[in-house]
């Protein structure tokens, strides 16, 4: 059921203006999707939070694109919500279009997305975030974190004990979410400008220095970008092709039924296409833009007009005109990205049939910015060199509400988990998209600002949208400590709800025979031997939960409610299976930990000083992230492995009950043995 009372702006700012203590167990810095998720997921833990952000009317604000999902994206928004995040409720409340890409393909690759009110999404996230219990925000810029000995008990050089805002104020853990705004500079034809986002100031010059001189981290330097802002009025829509959304929205969270805006209500999106007289007006003005003749690298799979035209001569280019709210008078020209002066910006708009009167009401600009190279966090997204520190979001290289969201839960609940002395956590790609984006992140590093996609997912069958709650809400609550006992009490009832229509879909059977009289409009062949299953006949294309149910009603009636997700784990149900051994080969690996304080320059192994240096430089933290290292070859994982597994057999001799004789022997066959 959709619920949510969104209180007056001006009262939600009122509860934040000033900080009621100078000690807490987390703090969070920046209000982007990372910092709204980690705050929110560090205070569902217990830990008594601080979020920090520049401007408290900038939470959750919609940078670029206004959406949410996608391909790849979709199953990170579905997941977060699993652990009780936010952005999948508040874009139940916030969409005004939705659809579900890809569905001419599997489901275990739709992509759930939502075009979004601006306002309403903002709104949303502000009000969760004020109502959250052991949340304080404070609207402040972050000086410097304050760096001091490391707890000699502990692997690292350095420890983060708070953060500095004129005073300086404690904390057990600190995570960093600064998005485009660590030494962020803003670039419009050949003119550049601190900030950023357009408006908004980059974060201060002391932050970096820490990041860089005081921690030693290694940073890199990335770009990106977004279109002009177009009036809504000036727009000839005739001109370009009509696409409503779906007749029947699908809620991103699994606590909803329906979303806050009715099917009816919906606004639609157009597209158009680039002409050749764009890219003549994107190739005589080249020489004015000095963004895109940077080194810094940009996004490959959102790339500026400019650089599409560069790669792609010759092309047209979709250009999809989006609203940005229900009452707003702008719309999102998603496909043109620009960083070309103003000018230039209007003459290339113009040259589009369905844009040829635009008018710009903000022109597009390019963002530069600084960002930590990742192979230098643990899978917890903690700065392996440094206690207490979390990153997460755009400051690891990634790009996206989403990307940045899924960072942020895990990186919040972890400095929570951290900070009140428990032990932090991981999410397995084997489980999870989470765990895929995080295990790329920690293992492989970027080269470019990273984005999801499904084909990064080697268990694509099992880790569908439709189950992210059955994949993570039980172990949020019995492992993780994030999801509230409500969220949990529902997502057993749909298990058991499944699992019980799972087992009285085995259970009825009829002869081909009987199923041709039944079912005359499904083509089942009568020479079958044997009886079939309602969960045989689910794996036709045209057979529906309904249509088992009109056969046996009494049985099935009962289950409607998950008619959809019933027809979709029956179809899945082989594909999961093979799977299995696979995933438990993976999870194996996974598991099995590689001692922090390997020196991988002096192993009495069998190792290329390539691999050497990779495994030295990355430092990863388990077996299965050491074995998707680039250059690293299956002969030094085994080993590797050997390596470890003997360490480990010796080590729990040492400390076992074994005496005397005993052990020497078992000492000396495992010497042998390796």
């Amino acid at each position: 059921m959709l619920r949510k009372k969104v209180p007056r702006l001006l009262q939600v700012f009122k509860r934040t203006s000033h900080c009621d203590r100078q000690q807490y167990d987390v703090i969070v810095v920046g209000g982007g999707h990372a910092g709204t998720e980690a705050a929110a997921a560090a205070a569902r833990v217990g830990a008594r939070t601080l979020l920090v952000t520049q401007k408290i009317q900038t939470i959750g604000a919609l940078s670029c694109n206004p959406s949410l999902g996608g391909i790849g994206k979709g199953h990170l928004v579905k997941e977060v919500d699993a652990l009780d995040g936010v952005c999948g409720r508040a874009g139940d409340w916030a969409g005004i279009h939705f659809s579900i890409l890809n569905r001419r393909k599997g489901p275990a690759v739709w992509g759930p997305r939502a075009q979004l009110d601006r306002q309403l999404y903002r709104e949303f996230i502000q009000s969760d975030l004020l109502s959250t219990p052991r949340l304080t925000v404070w609207e402040g810029s972050v000086e410097e974190l304050m760096v001091e000995e490391p707890n000699p008990e502990k692997p690292g050089r350095h420890q983060v004990t708070g953060i500095r805002l004129g005073t300086p104020i404690s904390a057990r853990s600190v995570v960093l979410t600064t998005g485009t705004f660590l030494s962020g500079s803003l670039f419009v034809g050949q003119t550049s400008s601190p900030g950023g986002r357009i408006g908004d100031a980059p974060s201060s010059a002391g932050l970096s220095h820490t990041i860089r001189e005081r921690l030693g981290l290694r940073t890199g330097r990335l770009r990106t970008g977004t279109p002009p802002r177009v009036v809504k009025n000036s727009v000839d829509v005739s001109l370009a092709k009509l696409h409503p959304a779906d007749l029947n929205p699908t809620p991103f969270s699994f606590i909803n039924t329906q979303t806050r805006c009715k099917p009816e209500e919906q606004l639609p999106c157009y597209l158009t296409f680039t002409t050749p007289a764009v890219e003549r007006v994107v190739r005589e003005n080249l020489h004015l833009n000095c963004h895109i003749q940077q080194d810094t690298k940009g996004p490959r799979y959102c790339p500026s007009i400019e650089s599409r035209v560069l790669r792609f001569p010759g092309r047209q280019h979709q250009v999809w005109l989006e609203p940005e709210g229900l009452t707003s008078d702008l719309l999102y020209p998603q496909g043109l990205s620009t960083t070309m002066p103003p000018d230039v910006q209007l003459r290339l708009l113009r040259e589009i049939p369905a844009l040829h009167k635009a008018e710009i009401h903000t022109p597009g600009y390019g963002v530069q910015y600084d960002f930590v190279c990742p192979t230098q966090l643990s899978p917890a997204l903690q700065v392996k060199s440094t206690q207490g520190l979390f990153l997460a979001g755009q400051i690891n290289g990634t790009t996206g509400y989403e990307e940045a969201a899924a960072q942020g839960l895990v990186a919040g609940l972890n400095a929570a988990r951290s900070a009140l002395a428990m032990p932090t956590v991981m999410l397995s790609r084997t489980e999870s998209y989470i765990g895929v984006l995080i295990d790329d992140l920690v293992s492989r590093g970027v080269t470019e600002p990273y984005r999801m996609f499904t084909s990064r997912a080697e268990f694509r069958a099992s880790l569908r949208p439709d189950n992210a709650d059955l994949r993570l809400t039980l172990k949020g609550f019995e492992e993780l400590g994030c999801v509230s006992s409500e969220r949990y009490k529902e997502a057993v009832r749909v298990r058991d709800t499944l699992q019980d229509a799972m087992a009285a879909l085995q259970s009825l059977s009829a002869l081909p025979h009987i199923w041709k009289q039944k079912l005359p409009n499904i083509e089942i062949s009568e020479n079958k031997s044997g009886e079939l299953t309602c969960m045989n006949l689910l794996l036709y294309n045209d057979v529906t939960i309904e249509m088992l149910a009109s056969v046996f009603p009494e049985s099935l009636s009962p289950y409607m409610e998950f008619s959809q997700r019933l027809k979709i784990e029956a179809v899945y149900r082989p594909h999961c299976d093979l799977q299995k051994r696979e995933m438990a080969r993976i999870q194996r690996e996974e598991t099995m930990l590689l001692p922090e304080d390997l020196d991988y320059f002096s192993l009495p192994v069998s190792l290329s000083q390539e691999v050497r240096e990779i495994l030295d430089r990355v430092r990863p933290t388990t077996l299965g992230a050491a074995t998707r290292l680039e250059g690293m070859t299956p002969a030094a994982t085994v080993n590797l492995l050997n390596y470890v597994q003997r360490k480990e057999m010796i080590r729990f001799l040492k400390t076992s009950l074994l005496l005397g004789d005993d052990c020497k022997v078992a000492h000396a066959n495992i010497n042998s043995n390796f």
